[in-house]
């Protein structure tokens, strides 16, 4: 029945939704993306030393790492690896093209995180809900809510804590219960101090994330080097070939690809929105730049490096039957010796951790509008112990029931996105 739901949700009627959506804000912004490359790159790595903050507010670096924590989860090690082996080669071709539409899906929701938000209890509250309310529809709000704060359980949760504790497992041989109760603890401790304490670890822990990973990354594709040209050919071959039309696997390709891109960026999810409406800066336009970086940084940079190492790698040209992290380690064991399966765990154990913590707090903030601040420390709990649970549990059902709560997310925050395009892209095109 689950598997029936997902089908359903994330049929192509969603992802098509999502590339209109991608398309319409970057024909309307004159495809700012790439044409206004100068202005937003300077706009985002120029502010990254800015110290200044307001009440309740988080810096731009903070802001930053805590929307990639929850973004560059495991998807970007594990989930590439399964895209390509069920979608070909060609899916990283959709997977880009779906990503170069996103970034101004990430642009406008970031821009209007800041444009369409308000202060609760001293905080800044905002996001698709908030969106959608102000425009007079508090059902489709709720409903947002609803679904963000169990897909945090499920996706953000259960599914990221199972997958490093099994990193830890296969690495050092530390049992999952202990992991899961390690972890549950370390979170929590994080949790007690609000968006800021989760913004000033991810502003610590981020950068170094994405450092160790490109470091082990450039080094497997430079010992890989002359396979890149051929696995770039196959990439572009396999998306367009006549042969993969005819013979029923383009669907697929296309389907694969942009699934992932969409996962792995997050722009039009409406999640990241949660933790931009916190934000000390005031411009929405400048706000919005982030939005393209995020999309940049996550898919352009981390899931091509886990693609293009996978495709240059002899276990998948040996066509042996690997999958997910199976194939992800021997790509990267290739390429760092027997060092790859312990840097395969370990980026696999941040990378879920960081996630943890991004997704904590959008959950919250989905049962803070729902009920209200009172029932937060009680979700909080559920959340920490959902991580030991799903720290020894089969996530076969949880990874549907997260993947439908996904899905669902999406409708009304794109819905939102829809209502508030003719109002926010005027703003970039004054500038």
């Amino acid at each position: 029945m689950l598997q029936a739901a997902v089908r359903i949700v994330w049929g192509p009627w969603t992802l098509a939704l999502f590339l209109a959506v991608g398309l319409y804000c970057s024909v309307g912004s004159g495809f700012f993306q790439l044409f206004g490359v100068r202005r937003w790159w300077g706009g985002t790595l120029g502010a990254l030393t800015a110290k200044g903050r307001t009440e309740g507010g988080l810096s731009p670096l903070e802001t930053l790492s805590t929307a990639l924590a929850s973004t560059v989860g495991t998807g970007s090690i594990v989930g590439v690896a399964t895209a390509i082996t069920f979608g070909g080669p060609g899916a990283v071709f959709w997977m880009w093209a779906s990503a170069f539409l996103s970034a101004m899906t990430g642009w406008t929701e970031k821009a209007l995180s800041i444009l369409v938000r308000r202060r609760r209890n001293g905080a800044w509250e905002g996001g698709p809900m908030v969106w959608l309310e102000e425009k007079g529809l508090p059902t489709a709000a709720k409903c947002f809510a609803l679904f963000t704060a169990l897909a945090a359980l499920g996706m953000g949760d259960m599914v990221q804590a199972n997958s490093l504790a099994a990193a830890v497992e296969a690495a050092t041989g530390f049992p999952p219960l202990a992991t899961g109760l390690l972890t549950a603890t370390a979170c929590g401790l994080v949790l007690m101090g609000g968006v800021k304490s989760v913004g000033r670890l991810c502003e610590k822990l981020v950068p170094v994330m994405a450092a160790l990973f490109l470091a082990g990354g450039c080094v497997t594709l430079f010992r890989a080097r002359a396979e890149l040209p051929a696995a770039l050919a196959l990439i572009v071959r396999s998306a367009l070939s006549p042969e993969a039309a005819q013979g029923g696997l383009l669907g697929s390709t296309v389907r694969w690809g942009i699934a992932r891109g969409v996962c792995t960026n997050e722009a039009g999810l409406g999640s990241t929105a949660l933790v931009h409406c916190s934000s000390a800066n005031t411009d929405p336009v400048r706000e919005g730049y982030w939005g393209i970086l995020e999309v940049f940084l996550s898919t352009f940079v981390i899931c091509t490096i886990t693609a293009l190492a996978v495709l240059t790698s002899d276990a998948y040209q040996s066509g042996v039957a690997l999958t997910g992290a199976a194939l992800s380690v021997a790509a990267f064991t290739e390429g760092l010796g027997q060092a790859g399966p312990c840097f395969v765990a370990l980026c696999l154990a941040v990378f879920a951790f960081s996630t943890l913590l991004g997704w904590c707090w959008y959950g919250c903030c989905g049962v803070r509008y729902l009920l209200s601040e009172r029932w937060e420390g009680r979700y909080r709990l559920l959340f920490l112990a959902c991580i030991v649970a799903g720290s020894v549990a089969r996530l076969e059902a949880v990874w549907q029931l997260s993947d439908v709560c996904n899905g669902l997310m999406a409708w009304p925050s794109l819905m939102a996105l829809l209502l508030y395009v003719p109002q926010v892209l005027p703003l970039l095109r004054q500038r």
